[in-house]
């Protein structure tokens, strides 16, 4: 591993915390800066110097050939990654995962059944990343849902069940328990064996790029959120911040330590919304022109927002969430969006999206489950015919409502894949 990691339940007190910032400060310079998931890639094999009886040769190797997951590689090289929203668990899921957990014969809590849905999906791409949008608590509690998140810790070894590989953390809700609170998770999350990045333990950690090692490419994730609910983080290196002057030179810097796909993710906009916000385009456009990205993707409104392809880049704005307690007053609430993105590498070594397919969801209750909606309608029926048909047009009407169709984005048929 890349990343030497302080158990937290050792370290329980901040001013310990602080003093493990200084330490890890050292080791983050020693090791340049990077969370990555195989160390031997990220080393370079050293070759001695060419002599005149032994030239250098001029040609370089093609890289192995590595199709991926997914959709036909149009390329000699491709790796697709799966995005949702908001793991918003509120007071009913948590009774639903506690009542799934009883009807298998387990004691506590299991929201596996609740994110079931998923998981096929998930198989068909190299890797999926999820957004924790609040703080964990002890696994028998006390709990706690909106306005001041305490959930349930096993939402997040559900996450890993059905088969994410790492979460993004930074939201709104980060820091709703404090600086415990987020210390929590994190430890939560390294137990269950997801990566993260967005809210850190030290100072040096909020310095290093998470980056993923799929076959085929070495994935960077960025992340920023809009704010804290009015709460300001103990420390200011805490959580990362939607600012793009500091997540465009993150992605430099993970440019520079290999990284050849860079996701940048926003946590922001209008709740409830169907349009992106000035703020959200604004700061995807810029992260876009830095040149530096390879995708933008955004959640936090709790409400599927448009997909546009912006100077050849795509810029998913908002994915809904990815589970939530069912909202009496706003439908919205109870959608989301599933994104998988293929990117390939063409014969000069750059890589680009060579598709982009989405998945409209819908949350039903009796028992809580997240379910497709999709057109191939993989888990049935979900609510009721009419109601998935107007949950499926509505999600296309948003989604392709910034030109995304014409650009190529196409809804994900996952029955016929194999």
């Amino acid at each position: 591993m890349g990343k030497i990691t302080f158990s937290v339940g050792r370290f329980r007190t901040r001013k310990a915390a602080l003093v493990l910032s200084g330490m890890a400060l050292a080791v983050s310079l020693a090791s340049c800066g990077v969370i990555a998931e195989n160390d031997d890639a990220n080393r370079s094999s050293a070759t001695s110097a060419p002599t005149a009886e032994t030239p250098s040769p001029t040609r370089t190797p093609a890289p192995n050939p590595t199709p991926g997951a997914g959709p036909a590689c149009p390329e000699l090289r491709c790796t697709s990654i799966t995005v949702t929203g908001d793991m918003l668990v509120h007071t009913q899921l948590w009774q639903q995962a506690r009542a799934d957990a009883a009807a298998a014969g387990q004691p506590g809590y299991t929201f596996v059944p609740l994110l079931e849905g998923q998981r096929r999906y998930i198989r068909n791409s190299d890797l999926a990343i999820c957004h924790q949008e609040t703080p964990v608590a002890a696994p028998e509690g006390p709990f706690s849902a909106y306005p001041s998140f305490n959930v349930p810790p096993q939402i997040i070894t559900a996450s890993k069940d059905v088969g994410y590989k790492a979460c993004t953390t930074a939201s709104n809700h980060t820091i709703d328990r404090g600086t415990d609170g987020l210390l929590r998770t994190l430890d939560a999350l390294d137990a269950a064996g997801l990566k993260h990045t967005g809210s850190y333990r030290t100072e040096a950690a909020s310095k290093e790029i998470l980056m993923l090692q799929t076959d085929a490419a070495k994935v960077a994730v960025i992340i920023g959120t809009y704010g804290h609910n009015g709460q300001i983080p103990e420390y200011p290196w805490l959580v990362d911040e939607l600012d793009p002057a500091a997540m465009i030179a993150k992605a430099k810097q993970a440019k520079a330590l290999g990284a050849d796909i860079i996701l940048g993710v926003m946590h922001a906009g209008d709740e409830y919304a169907s349009e992106a916000n000035a703020q959200q385009q604004e700061v995807a456009h810029a992260l876009v022109d830095s040149g530096q990205f390879t995708m933008i993707y955004g959640h936090h409104t709790h409400s599927v927002l448009p997909i546009e392809n912006y100077k050849g880049t795509w810029i998913v704005y908002g994915l809904g969430n990815g589970v939530t307690e069912l909202s009496p007053w706003y439908v919205l609430n109870n959608e989301g969006l599933l994104v998988r993105a293929q990117f390939s590498q063409n014969t000069s070594g750059v890589w680009t999206a060579s598709d982009l397919a989405w998945a409209p969801s819908v949350i039903v209750r009796d028992p809580y489950r997240w379910c497709s909606v999709a057109s191939d309608a993989p888990q049935g029926v979900c609510a009721t015919p009419a109601a998935d048909a107007e949950t499926h047009q509505r999600t296309k009407a948003v989604v392709e409502s910034m030109g995304a169709a014409a650009a190529g984005a196409h809804e994900l048929l996952i029955t016929k894949e194999k």
